[in-house]
């Protein structure tokens, strides 16, 4: 092969300005190696440990407070106030401070569709329309084409934060990042020997997972969790948690501070931005999932303050009925300009509702037959079922063994993720069978965990200087 191929692609879309490189199609199986191969000698895989801030780098507040611009100046203490509880809860709502970070590290210049914000616990279990549960990426608000080495290292970064919070030692934080690694490595091997329709249509059934786990204990508790997640029902569980009857009608019940109705408006009564947001969506939706929508009837429309990183941005919760006792939850996210945009280029979506979806349908192997988009007023959403069998994990409690179980699920998630972009062999060709990426990404995280660290203390010393307003749940 000609050496030009290395060349970059200024005409692509998604590189401009970035220096993204192009792949040639049709390449063989042993071309698409050599050519990922190659690729180290751009950027050796030893590289990817360093790690420096920039002596120019922002003061981490003004990061912070940058990325709320736009939102729902109210719900912001609250958001702080989540950030401030540890430096794991600081990462998870530091994305666009990591992206800013991230844009200086080496990279190799292959792009492909990121998550933008692939930390651990934006990984979980969902349903497919056929009702079996997989495990994926479940969160792709930042999604965008971008050097597929950001959610690698934001990944490998977020179990050396979520180890250190959970009192493990760096050494068993180290073991975790490793165990990530290697796992993404080998399954992109893996991947790469795959024709493209298998590829496609792989996905990580949870219930395997859970199989082959070799601890007993842990296998029995871990189908536990997942019988009683996938025995949940709309109807019988979901709809009692969140509604109560106004007369014969059912209304979503306030739960201050995180769920209540657009203030001036009385349970039922619908803004009339959602009103007009709903007609935008239902025309995004296939035509055989537009007419089973028209079969429900819209009851009622309430805020819900959602995550850490989404704290402060319009998301709602809406009440569908198509008779007594069939209820339906959609669930309407605001879709703002992914944070890896000034970094990797705009988004090729005029809708960053459209962006979000087409980056779910990407990445993962199904998804929501609700899932789309619309437009309302003033900002970009995204729709998609609320609570249809999406299982968290709750790492706040894993131990050194399982975060080091959990982390291979992440690795292998996010290779097939990656994977699905068409280039699993030119990955698999850079990353190699040695382990030398394993190691530079465990020295990055670690690292960066102390940079993380900084910031999150940086944050709590401009709380209680009075410099940010922060408020948690107890005190809204």
């Amino acid at each position: 092969m000609a050496t030009t191929i290395l060349e970059p692609d200024t005409a692509s879309p998604a590189s401009s300005g970035t220096g993204a490189l192009a792949v040639p199609r049709g390449l063989s199986r042993s071309e698409a190696r050599a050519f990922g191969k190659r690729l180290r000698d751009i950027c050796p895989r030893e590289r990817h440990a360093e790690w420096r801030p920039a002596p120019d780098r922002p003061d981490p507040v003004s990061l912070v407070l940058a990325a709320e611009q736009g939102r729902m100046e109210e719900l912001l203490p609250l958001r702080h106030a989540r950030m401030a509880r540890s430096p794991f809860t600081f990462f998870r709502g530091a994305a666009l401070t990591m992206a800013h970070d991230l844009a200086a590290t080496p990279v190799t210049g292959l792009h492909l569709q990121c998550c933008g914000d692939a930390h651990l616990s934006n990984f979980g279990g969902f349903a497919t329309p056929e009702r079996r549960v997989i495990f994926a990426i479940n969160d792709l608000d930042e999604t965008l084409p971008a050097p597929w080495e950001w959610d690698v290292k934001r990944l490998a970064a977020s179990f050396v934060a979520a180890s250190r919070d959970n009192g493990l030692t760096d050494a068993a934080a180290r073991d975790a990042v490793l165990a990530c690694m290697r796992t993404y490595r080998e399954a992109m091997a893996e991947y790469a020997q795959m024709r493209s329709l298998e590829l496609w249509y792989t996905a990580l059934v949870a219930e395997d997972l859970v199989d082959a786990i070799d601890d007993p204990d842990l296998r029995r508790r871990g189908l536990k969790r997942l019988q009683k997640e996938r025995s949940r029902s709309i109807a019988e569980d979901i709809f009692p948690e969140l509604v109560e009857h106004k007369g014969e009608r059912p209304v979503i019940r306030d739960q201050l501070p995180v769920i209540f109705h657009y203030p001036g408006h009385e349970p039922g009564e619908i803004h009339e931005a959602i009103q007009e947001a709903l007609r935008g969506y239902a025309a995004s939706l296939h035509s055989a999932h537009r007419e089973f929508l028209e079969r429900y009837e819209l009851h009622d429309a309430a805020i819900k303050v959602v995550g850490i990183g989404s704290v402060g941005t319009a998301c709602w919760v809406l009440l569908f009925m198509a008779g007594e006792g069939d209820p339906l939850f959609l669930q309407v996210k605001e879709a703002r300009a992914s944070v890896l945009e000034p970094y990797a280029g705009a988004s090729r979506f005029a809708n960053h509702g459209q962006r979000v979806v087409n980056g779910h349908r990407l990445m993962q192997p199904a998804s929501d037959m609700f899932l789309g988009w619309t437009r309302g007023p003033r900002r970009d959403f995204f729709v998609r079922q609320l609570r249809d069998i999406k299982i968290s994990v709750r790492v706040e409690g894993f131990g050194a063994v399982e975060m080091g179980l959990y982390a291979t699920w992440c690795g292998r998630a996010l290779a097939l993720s990656h994977a699905r972009s068409g280039m699993s062999r030119v990955l698999s060709g850079y990353l190699g069978k040695g382990d030398a990426f394993d190691e530079a990404l465990a020295t990055f995280a670690l690292r960066y965990g102390d940079l993380n660290e900084a910031d999150h203390a940086a944050l709590c010393r401009a709380i209680a200087q009075g410099k940010v307003e922060a408020r948690d749940e107890e005190q809204a």
